[in-house]
């Protein structure tokens, strides 16, 4: 090799070149990248014990080692046009630094330093020159790995179980993993960055030179070679919708990861950077670190899932500026990141560490060596984060989905916080004083309930105040009271007599009756001042309201008078269907069907049952059901006149009768049918009079219908089996919770005091399956 004048002299044993501790003399077993040196064991260990120096990114010298050029190795200390991090062809003994080949002409081609003495290093193999097999096989164990979509953007799980996981990624169920993930804003070489640094450069991440992001939602990878699942995510900053689900996803994917890389290509750190950091930070022990706990102790996972944070590594390229703490030898790049944490007020506490790590790229490509230098000690480190299998990673990654989804709204986003409370807490607001709740969401399927962040106020709308028995709180009890109608020891009848008299009753189960409103001529006080002690609780949406009597004493009438004629009807219903049918066959023409012969229709072989009604065909006189003899026609012939009257289906489309036929049944029947047009004349008269008797009732019940009870317009089916209501289908209400049920799905009758309801009434299958009320 010609040094342009210089003598250079060719030696592949390495020394020491700090003489810190040792003179220069002993040979050389470490490469310190920031001190810029090659170090023996003594100095490195000297140098290092200095907390400056302590966290000095360091790698052992193998056989063959070549340092890297101490000019041109990007940090602003050597020329432009280098592309950062070249080895060294030479060493200056005069100058004491590493010199390229370029370099080495640049700098000493000329002037006194042309004959300073030069040490050259063994040429630089690259892997294919060397035939080196383990680079061979590296790049065949990462040639059939692909990424696939793990969360869409609308955080909806895409892999169906942790066996599919396992497929997916390539590895052994049993094989134990970590998580990397890469967070930044959009367009800033995310995806880029993980190729690069875990995959050769292979497009395992789909990248893309169009304005469009690249990477929606959350994908995944395989690596092989450090057994790491690699997650790639979607920029910050992006265009699309639904961006409050998208910024909360990212929160899912740290909260399961052990590494998490902050990619950032601007010149200078912003502050966005460490306003996220902070926020996500703060979200994550407020509401990730509980759940991931319940996880561990849900699933009875053999692998604990930690509490504290993953390890932040920003990694920050720079083009035209220095890098981070080089212009402040003296300080640490960590301590310079806590600076501008504090500066800004948020403090990223979660995290098990964050550190720095930056490289300035002069000309491509960028150099990731430093980046995966810094990943591969995070990954050997398992005192705050273990690594677990694929099944552990997809329960904490599934529970975090079920616990915390749903649509934000948009009002949100306007937030100036990354990770607002309104993105991981309950969305219900309180219908009587607007405050939220501050449980987290999806907490009614673990049975909690709604807990407000500030107290109610009272609304009469909802009139939500509850009432307490005071001589039982006073004895260190709190029972709560309900305004009703009658007491439990009344009876329905007598104890609505009661209440026109001496108005509603107020009854405690310790105490007894406490309280009537009219229980005096005159003077009557509130109960408030006298037996009760009053609260305010909140309204939540889909609550079945407060414990009170609601108004039901009209409704109690009601189902008293119901009562009755159903047990007059089921007692009488025997002996009238009886008595009429004898009474029809008396007054029915001589062609009829009798209807004690009459067992089944005629064209649909139905079966009558003791509560069906049987209808004959005006023309042939058998005997049918409803649907088979709808249709109506007139029927001259057998001296019905030209009024339609009803006939079967086969009667209404066959009209021919032959002419003796005609004469026989005017001379026959003639009599018998004056008596039939008689008794048809006085059923319907009488129909229509319960027609015309129904119209009011139906009002009536309208009227006295309890306010905790849907309305029957506003039903369309049974609550219960989902059967649309209808003529066959009636609507009955259940008396615990007010909704409409069909009579198959409210069999059961039970007291329900907490309603008013005293004695045993009709609830609904669910209502039914609850404690009963004391």
């Amino acid at each position: 090799m010609s040094g342009q004048g210089s003598d250079i002299v060719a030696d592949t044993a390495l020394v020491c070149q700090e003489s810190y501790a040792c003179g220069g003399s002993d040979r050389a077993a470490f490469e310190c990248d920031e001190c810029g040196s090659l170090q023996c064991a003594r100095c490195e260990l000297e140098l290092h014990r200095q907390e400056r120096m302590r966290d000095h990114d360091r790698v052992r010298i193998a056989p063959g080692h070549v340092p890297f050029c101490d000019a041109c190795k990007g940090d602003g200390g050597g020329g432009g046009g280098h592309s950062g991090r070249l080895r060294a062809a030479v060493r200056c003994q005069g100058c004491k630094i590493n010199l390229c080949s370029d370099c080495q002409r640049r700098t000493h081609g000329a002037g006194n330093k042309k004959k300073h003495p030069l040490t050259a290093y063994p040429p630089v193999q690259t892997p294919d020159e060397s035939g080196d097999a383990e680079a061979e096989s590296l790049r065949a164990a990462l040639e059939s790995v692909s990424s696939f979509l793990l969360v869409d953007e609308k955080e909806e799980m895409q892999v169906r179980g942790e066996e599919d996981l396992v497929s997916r990624l390539g590895c052994g169920p049993d094989e134990l993993l970590k998580v990397v993930s890469i967070f930044g804003n959009t367009g800033e070489g995310k995806s880029h960055t993980l190729n690069h640094t875990f995959f050769l450069g292979r497009e395992v991440f789909r990248t893309s030179p169009t304005q469009d992001s690249c990477t929606v939602g959350v994908w995944a990878a395989m690596d092989p070679v450090h057994s790491v699942v690699v997650v790639d995510t979607e920029g910050l900053l992006g265009a699309g919708a639904n961006q409050g689900q998208r910024t909360r996803l990212l929160l899912k994917v740290l909260a399961v990861s052990d590494v998490v890389i902050y990619r950032t290509h601007a010149d200078r750190l912003h502050d966005d950077l460490f306003k996220f950091l902070g926020d996500a930070s703060e979200a994550y022990l407020k509401h990730f670190s509980r759940e991931l706990k319940a996880t561990t102790a849900r699933c009875g996972l053999d692998v604990p899932l930690s509490t504290l944070g993953p390890a932040v590594i920003i990694f920050h390229e720079t083009v035209h500026t220095k890098l981070l703490g080089s212009d402040k030898p003296s300080e640490s790049c960590d301590r310079l990141l806590q600076e501008r944490f504090r500066k800004l007020a948020v403090f990223p506490e979660a995290f098990s560490s964050v550190q720095y790590k930056g490289t300035r790229t002069y000309n491509p490509p960028t150099d990731f060596g430093g980046l995966l230098r810094a990943l591969e000690l995070q990954l050997d480190n398992n005192n705050t984060r273990s690594p677990r299998s694929a099944a552990v990673i997809f329960r904490a990654l599934q529970a975090l989905s079920e616990r915390f989804s749903g649509e934000i709204q948009d009002e949100q986003l306007n937030c100036t916080c990354f990770f607002p409370d309104e993105y991981f807490t309950c969305s219900s607001i309180c219908l009587g004083c607007g405050s939220g709740c501050k449980s987290s969401m999806n907490h009614l399927k673990e049975g909690l309930d709604h807990e407000a962040k500030h107290r109610c106020r009272y609304s009469a709308q909802y009139d939500n105040r509850i009432y307490t028995c005071k001589a039982c709180y006073e004895g260190g009890k709190e029972v709560i009271v309900v305004p009703k109608t009658t007491a439990s020891s009344d009876s329905p009848w007598f104890g609505l007599a009661i209440y026109a008299w001496s108005g509603y009753v107020i009854e405690c189960p310790n105490c007894g009756v406490i309280y009537r409103s009219r229980q005096y001529w005159y003077g009557n006080q509130d109960p408030v001042e006298t037996v009760v002690r009053t609260e305010i609780e909140h309204v939540w949406p889909g609550s079945d309201g407060f414990l009170k009597d609601h108004g039901n004493a009209a409704q109690r009438l009601l189902d008293g008078v119901k009562f009755i004629s159903q047990s007059v009807s089921e007692l009488s219903v025997t002996p009238a269907k009886a008595v009429t049918s004898w009474l029809t066959d008396q007054i029915a023409p001589a062609y009829w069907q009798p209807n004690s012969a009459i067992l089944n229709c005629h064209t649909c072989e139905l079966e009558f049952g003791a509560n069906d009604t049987k209808h004959h065909c005006r023309a042939c006189g058998g005997g049918f059901c409803d649907s088979c003899s709808s249709k109506s026609r007139p029927v001259p012939e057998r001296g019905w006149g030209l009024a339609p009257v009803r006939v079967c289906d086969q009667c209404f489309h066959h009209r021919g009768i032959s002419t003796e036929l005609l004469d026989a049944a005017l001379e026959e029947e003639g009599g018998t049918l004056i008596a039939r047009k008689v008794g048809e004349a006085v059923q319907n008269t009488l129909g229509a009079v319960v027609g015309a008797i129904d119209i009011p009732l139906g009002l009536v019940k309208d009227a006295a219908r309890p306010t905790y009870w849907v309305p029957d317009q506003d039903l369309r089916a049974c609550s219960g089996c989902q059967r649309e209501f209808g003529p066959r289908l009636s609507i009955h209400h259940c008396r615990s919770c007010g909704r409409g049920v069909c009579e198959d799905c409210s069999p059961d009758r039970r007291p329900v005091p907490s309603r008013g309801w005293d004695h045993p009434v009709r609830v609904c299958n669910a209502c039914g399956q609850k404690p009963a009320e004391l």
